[in-house]
């Protein structure tokens, strides 16, 4: 075990808790990293009883105060960011540099979060000779987080330095498989000066997560993960009258026109579906081939024989992601489709133990087929050919889904009409990823997104606060 075992973050400090505990496995190799709490109800209590008495001192402080703490935690998140990088690389096996981009986008969402004291700042007027209103944005008390293992730090931190900033204390709670980033996250905010209380960090599994759910001190809760598991967290939340925003899965569809240029349009689409092993809600899942695109899909096979295993493709998370992944291709194969690149049965010499899947690229996807519609979260694509733009619209809304959709093209006016007909929350155009970047907010539509507000940029402040309106006469 090459890491001491994990244990909470609770009141500032490390705390042991009740439960058993499971193993850390690094993807790249399958050796042992750790352990990690399999935290019970009561471990939950402790730390919401933390985070409770945390409160009314912290919520109590000026937001510019308060924000000074993020400024502090950036820099730290800089100075830092090859360790962490390192450590997102071993537990959840992304490339480093893939690693280093999403602390890079976790610093900018902190950079928002200092932003608050100008974005959060409350409104004033005399509305009658005498009588002023005011309105003053208040934060909601103890809150949770509860996020997946594919971002290790880039997806807490769409909820972590905006909650707390706002003047909310948290529990947070992350997967199990990627806990040393974790961890590391809660002790250089509590470096940067974070009082003890405000953040702390309950390792586990499903009871945790239904214990946070369930917990009467718990004012909000953000859920990142399945679209099963989040209509469950929102159902039972809200069932206890909790605010909740709850981001599940999504298949998200790229449409290339035969007018899109070919290199720059088969680099961006393999880019999306092979990154971070094609292990994140925003990647390209299928490829609508509208017309006479045989070049431009020619150019995708080539580019996606370029990414090489432990260079430019990491593994996926555990052996069962492996073999359902694997699983996914052959069905579909069976089913009638064409594996134009095959990347099942990827080893990587002296890493035999890690969990690889190559590149792959499918043709002639019928959209019934399963892969076309299930959430395969691997690096492969499925090409799914479509007579004409109406054709590809019309089977990219009748996906329950509504995260991301992208067109390829060269015609402005093209564009924009996809972009509007398409039903998902964010839409690319030439851009494969189409995460918006602060003040703008991530979230998508349909069985994406459960609740109201994005988890970040400005509608965020929304969902962390309420508003206090005072009236006053002199």
């Amino acid at each position: 075990m090459k890491y001491p075992a994990i244990q909470n973050f609770v009141g500032g400090r490390a705390a042991k808790w009740h439960g058993d505990s499971a193993d850390v496995i690094s993807p790249l190799d399958g050796t042992h990293l750790s352990l990690v709490p399999l935290s019970t109800t009561a471990d939950v209590d402790a730390a919401v009883r933390s985070a409770s008495a945390a409160f009314p001192a912290w919520s109590t402080e000026t937001l510019r105060q308060r924000s000074q703490v993020a400024y502090t935690y950036r820099e730290l998140l800089r100075k830092h960011i090859d360790e962490i990088a390192g450590l997102i690389h071993e537990e959840n096996g992304k490339t480093v540099d893939e690693a280093r981009a999403e602390i890079v986008r976790a610093i900018e969402v902190t950079e928002f979060a200092c932003s608050l004291p100008q974005l959060a700042c409350g409104e004033a007027l005399e509305v009658s000779k005498g009588v002023e209103c005011r309105v003053e944005r208040a934060p909601l008390g103890v809150v949770a987080s509860i996020t997946p293992f594919n971002f290790p730090a880039m997806v807490p931190h769409w909820t972590i330095p905006i909650a707390i900033t706002l003047g909310n204390t948290m529990v947070f709670k992350p997967s199990e498989k990627v806990p040393l980033t974790t961890n590391r996250t809660a002790e250089l905010l509590h470096e940067a000066g974070l009082p003890a209380g405000v953040f702390n960090v309950v390792h586990g599994q499903r009871t945790v997560v239904e214990s946070l759910c369930d917990h009467p001190d718990v004012k909000a809760i953000t859920f990142v993960g399945s679209t099963a598991v989040a209509k469950s967290v929102y159902v039972r939340a809200t069932s206890h009258f909790k605010r909740v925003l709850a981001l599940g899965g999504a298949k998200n569809h790229l449409i290339v026109l035969p007018d899109a240029l070919v290199g720059p349009t088969a680099a961006n689409v393999v880019a999306s579906m092979a990154g971070c092993a094609g292990q994140r809600c925003m990647a390209a899942a299928s490829m609508l081939a509208v017309g006479a695109v045989d070049a431009i899909i020619q150019q995708v096979c080539d580019e996606a024989r370029k990414m090489v295993l432990g260079k430019n493709l990491g593994p996926v998370i555990s052996a069962a992601s492996k073999a359902r992944i694997e699983g996914f291709i052959a069905e579909a194969v069976a089913a009638g489709a064409k594996v134009l690149v095959d990347g099942r049965g990827a080893v990587l010499p002296g890493r035999e133990g890690g969990f690889y899947i190559g590149a792959t690229v499918l043709d002639n996807v019928r959209p019934d087929m399963r892969i076309a519609q299930e959430e395969v979260f691997g690096p492969v694509l499925a090409i799914i050919r479509a007579r004409d733009v109406d054709e590809a619209i019309a089977i990219e809304n009748a996906s329950p889904y509504g995260n991301a959709a992208a067109v390829y093209t060269t015609n402005g006016a093209q564009a924009k009409a996809i972009a509007r007909r398409a039903s998902a929350g964010m839409i690319g155009v030439n851009v494969g990823v189409p995460v918006p970047l602060e003040p703008f907010g991530f979230g998508g539509w349909n069985d994406s997104r459960f609740g109201v507000c994005d988890i970040t940029g400005k509608s965020s402040i929304e969902f962390w606060t309420q508003s206090k309106k005072i009236t006053t006469r002199w």
